[in-house]
This record gives C-alpha cells, structure tokens and sequence, in this order.
C-alpha cells in the first residue's frame, strides 16, 4: 500500500522529486522533494484510492474512533470524504480561534471524552499536528492518533511525535516514494541513498554534492 500510494502521488505530481535542482523550503532548506497533496482532490482517481486507504487505516489502526478531525486547512477535505466512508462525524481545527461568533478553534461537535483521529495531509517536523491534538486533547477529547497520507521520515518529527505521546499512521512515506521512483525511472538509482540522507539531515547540504 505504501508503494501503491507513493506512485499514485507521483503520478499527479502531488509529490514532486527534483533533486538535480531542490527546492528552497520557507525555512532556507535546500530539498530534493516538494509535497503538494491539496492536488489529490483534483484527481479523482487518486483521490477515491487515497481517501478509502484513509477510511481503512483508520478502521485498522484506530477502530475505537468515534469522529475524525482534520487540520486546517489541509485535512479538512481528507477528514470530510474519510469520515463520510467511514459514516463517522467530523470536524476540524483552525490554526487559531475566531474572533468573531462563539470564538470557536474547533469546528464541529465534540464531546468531552470523545475518541478522535487527526487525519493529516503531511507529516514532516509534526509541528502542526501536534498543536492540533494539543488543541483537541485541551478540548476534552481522547485522541487516538493520527493518520496522514505522507510522512518525510524526518528523526524532528518522529522524536516530537513521541514526545507528545501520539502514534501517527502514515498512508506513505520517502523510503517507498523513492523506491518507486527509481523503479519508474523518474530518478536515477544513484540518488536514492542521497535524496534519504537528506531525510535524515535535512540542515546538511552535502547531499547535493
């Protein structure tokens, strides 16, 4: 499934591999790899393949849930279609409160002690999840975990992850996305173990050369 998932991101350039000539991250990052997974909605046939491997990975990895939550903005679409699989409620989290109305940061019914999946488009630092079950578990609500579609694999965001004390259940991940690259021809073989090294030490640039 891992693989299966890496190629349909591929395939819709959801997820891009440029290595001969990375990307520049807001932080100043030099990357061989950009994720945009806001396109998976505007491909129907990845989308209806992403969204039940959602629906499913919840079903296995987190049978207890009772609503889903996505982050905002991102999650919002992936929860709403998981959720409407899975016939479960859902809602969301705004990145921070409204200042108008009731002054809500989550969106939708939530009960105290209520067992809630975060459904995620992209794990990397896990910054950005992390304040969201932050957010959720301030709320009252049990958080069982998270699932995302893709996860970089960074040793920051695993070891934050852990820190919080959240299992994450990520759909794909860097490892099977170069496999299928390489396997695809759409890198050549030797910038595998270099593309994961950047993964492993994303501030070291040597990578490149």
């Amino acid at each position: 499934m891992e693989k299966k998932i890496a190629r349909q991101l591929l395939s819709i350039g959801a997820v891009f591999l440029r290595p001969e000539e990375p990307f520049t991250w807001a932080s100043g990052i030099k990357s061989p790899i950009y994720c945009d997974n806001r396109l998976i909605l505007s491909a129907p046939d990845a989308r209806a393949v992403v969204e039940q491997a959602i629906a499913d990975a919840v079903k296995k990895e987190f049978s207890q849930a009772e609503s889903l939550m996505g982050t905002s903005t991102a999650g919002i679409a992936h929860a709403a279609i998981a959720a409407s699989i899975l016939g479960l409620p859902m809602g969301y989290v705004r990145g921070e409160a409204k200042t108008h109305g009731r002054n809500n940061r989550i969106e939708g019914r939530l009960e105290p002690g209520m067992k809630v999946v975060v459904i995620e488009d992209l794990i990397s630092t896990g910054g950005s999840a992390i304040e969201v079950v932050e957010a959720l578990r301030e709320a009252g609500a049990e958080v069982c975990g998270i699932v995302s579609i893709f996860t970089y694999g960074m040793k920051k965001g695993l070891e934050r992850l852990a820190q919080a004390g959240v299992r994450n259940h990520s759909l794909s991940n860097l490892d099977a996305l170069v496999e299928v690259a390489v396997e695809d021809g759409r890198i050549a073989p030797e910038w595998k173990e270099r593309i994961l090294r950047f993964r492993d030490n994303p501030s070291d640039e040597s990578w490149i050369k």
